[in-house]
């Protein structure tokens, strides 16, 4: 890239701008599987400094959008099926719980209830990258809801990756605009009916068919890659 055509941040702290400026870029698909980051790289792109770029670096290394290989670069992940599933039995384990936990009250928490609006009105306008970022709100809300800082910095170490494939894969697109939506609206009236059974089998299958989409996707994007 230029130096003329420099990317712009906006006015908020420079290395929490910077960090998602490239983040969005990321999970997008702007910048894809396998790319390197350098702090040289950012630091020209946004006109930052060096440090500036290596904390921003350092904190999308951290939520795993990015891996260091074996020299320290910084590289966008290529996740495989292997992976994806133990992405997926991990968010399993913990958002059972949580959704679990959260039915024993009854109380549906509020973050959750204003990304299901979210949800339903970017599906009602196929808006597919508002879709992604609200369908991650609803989750880290539930998980946060319940109170456990444990439970919220596990989730924290595979929300990174888990929005990485939604965007990158766009497996959202597989489904129909308002199914996501209606499957957390049945998760959130589990909640709301004082349900823990029901609120982790809902949960379960919303994942399931995620899982499921996203696994299909990937196969038929290896598939298109094998030479005749």
């Amino acid at each position: 890239m230029s130096t003329e055509a420099r990317l712009e941040l906006g006015p908020s702290s420079l290395t929490d701008a910077l960090y998602e400026s490239v983040r969005k870029r990321i999970v997008n698909g702007e910048i894809p599987q396998g790319e390197k980051l350098t702090e040289v790289r950012l630091a020209t792109e946004y006109n930052v400094a060096r440090p500036t770029a290596k904390a921003a670096l350092e904190r999308l290394t951290a939520l795993g959008l990015l891996r260091r290989t074996a020299h320290k670069t910084a590289v966008v992940p290529v996740l495989d099926q292997a992976e994806i599933r133990d992405l997926f039995f991990s968010r399993m384990t913990i958002e059972k719980a949580a959704v679990s936990a959260l039915a024993v009250t009854g109380e549906v928490p509020a973050d959750a209830a204003r990304a299901q609006v979210a949800i339903e009105y970017a599906a009602r306008d196929r808006l597919f990258e508002n879709q992604v970022e609200a369908d991650i709100a609803f989750h880290t809300a539930l998980v946060a809801a319940v109170g456990s800082r444990r439970l919220s910095r596990m989730h924290e170490l595979i929300i990174g990756e888990v929005h990485l494939t939604m965007g990158q894969y766009q497996a959202h697109r597989k489904a129909a605009p308002t199914t996501v939506a209606e499957e957390h609206a049945a998760i959130l009236k589990a909640i709301e009916d004082g349900n823990p059974d029901a609120a982790a089998d809902h949960l379960a299958y919303h994942l399931e068919q995620a899982q499921g989409r996203l696994l299909t996707t990937l196969q038929q994007a290896s598939d298109e890659v094998v030479p005749q």
